[in-house]
C-alpha cells in the first residue's frame, strides 16, 4: 500500500486526481506555499471558512516574509 493510498483523519484529499501534498512536492514549494494549496484544495471539504482564513493567513506570512523589504 502506497503512503498516497491512506490518509488519517478524514478523506478529504484521497478524492482528487493529485493530492495536494504530490503536487507541492514535484513543483517544489515551500512549507507557507504549500500550506496555501492544501487549504485552498480542501476548504469545501473540511473547515470552511477556517481554511480559508488560514489561507489568508499564509499569504500575509508569505508577504512578511518574502517581500517585507520590497516594498
Amino acid at each position: 500500500m502506497s503512503a498516497k493510498d491512506k490518509q488519517i483523519g478524514g478523506q478529504h484529499y484521497k478524492s482528487y486526481a493529485i493530492q495536494p501534498v504530490e503536487f507541492c512536492q514535484k513543483n517544489n514549494l515551500n512549507a507557507i506555499e504549500s500550506a496555501i494549496i492544501k487549504y485552498a484544495v480542501r476548504h469545501r471539504d473540511k473547515n470552511g471558512r477556517e481554511d480559508v482564513e488560514k489561507i489568508i493567513h499564509y499569504a500575509e506570512l508569505l508577504l512578511e516574509l518574502e517581500y517585507a523589504d520590497k516594498s
